[in-house]
């Protein structure tokens, strides 16, 4: 068994040595389609992650451009803190919004350097209790904190989260799209390659039929080269992407999420790289049972 699958293994491979540059075509059909999949993944997934987050921490902020005397604002808190919607309000100082986010900034910190707390307005958060986070019930509370003349400049996040779904859908749907085509594509040139080494191979394959070679053992090399050439795509595919992620995609997309709150950039999930092996081997696999449908059958050995 074992000396049969290192023939196998062999013919696949001088089969590839032979025509290195339709294989090199395949492998790198397969790992661009597999590496854009994987692009929009990490995307979708850190999207996710800060749609997540939103979700969770549900807020409404007042801003105050003019703080009133400490008492006051108190009496402001303890009264929003009367709803029963409300968990907690908490007042959030010039100094202490500017701390936030000169830390949220990271490495880019020295961008407001020289600029003092006044730039930005003092606040109260308020906080949703858990069993009253919901879009309508967020809903209502604003309307009811707008017809209080106090408090007439307000922000909360429902409008952003509902924009951010939507991008998220998006990004799933042209993903796919994109993803879809070019594995169509990857199919399409390992096929080809496949049933160009089986033209140049044809009498030799009429040989081993005719000496009592099965369709399996006749097909199986080609099975192989199909299959070898689509796990190095996968394998390609897992480098380019973690390869672009550290230089590019960590820090673009950290740049754009930082100011939200999300300071780490995931890359896949462990899984996934298993998954990106094993599809594109898949991929590979399938290509070539398309190119050797229209040759021999296959037959019990």
């Amino acid at each position: 068994m074992i000396l049969r699958a290192a023939y196998f293994l062999k013919r696949a491979l001088r089969n590839m040595r032979q025509s290195p540059v339709l294989s090199m075509a395949s492998i790198g059909t397969v790992a661009v389609a597999l590496a854009l999949l994987a692009f929009f993944a990490i995307a979708v997934l850190n999207v996710q992650q800060l749609t997540a987050s939103w979700g969770e921490n549900l807020a409404i902020v007042v801003y105050l451009d003019d703080v009133p005397d400490e008492k006051i604002v108190k009496g402001w808190a303890k009264d929003i803190g009367t709803y029963p919607e409300v968990a907690s309000v908490t007042f959030v100082s010039r100094k202490e919004a500017f701390e936030r986010f000169r830390k949220r900034l990271g490495d880019d910190a020295d961008l407001v350097e020289g600029l003092g707390p006044d730039v930005l307005p003092a606040s109260l958060e308020i906080s949703l209790a858990d069993d009253w986070r919901s879009e309508s019930v967020l809903t209502t509370v604003v309307e009811r904190l707008r017809k209080d003349h106090r408090f007439d400049d307000l922000q909360y996040g429902q409008g952003w989260l509902e924009k951010l779904e939507a991008f998220l859908f998006l990004l799933r749907v042209s993903g796919s799209a994109l993803g879809g085509f070019l594995v169509f594509a990857a199919l399409v040139i390992v096929a080809n390659t496949i049933k160009l080494t089986l033209y140049a191979r044809q009498d030799e394959l009429e040989a081993m039929a005719m000496v009592g070679g099965t369709s399996l053992f006749i097909k199986l090399p080609y099975l192989v080269e199909g299959a070898l050439q689509g796990l190095l795509g996968g394998l390609a595919a897992l480098g380019l992407s973690f390869l672009v992620f550290q230089l590019i995609l960590q820090k673009s997309l950290g740049s754009m999420l930082l100011i939200t709150g999300i300071d780490t950039i995931h890359f896949l999930p462990p899984i996934w790289p298993g998954l990106l092996i094993i599809g594109g081997g898949f991929i590979g696999l399938l290509g070539s049972l398309f190119a050797l449908r229209k040759f021999v059958r296959f037959v019990a050995p």
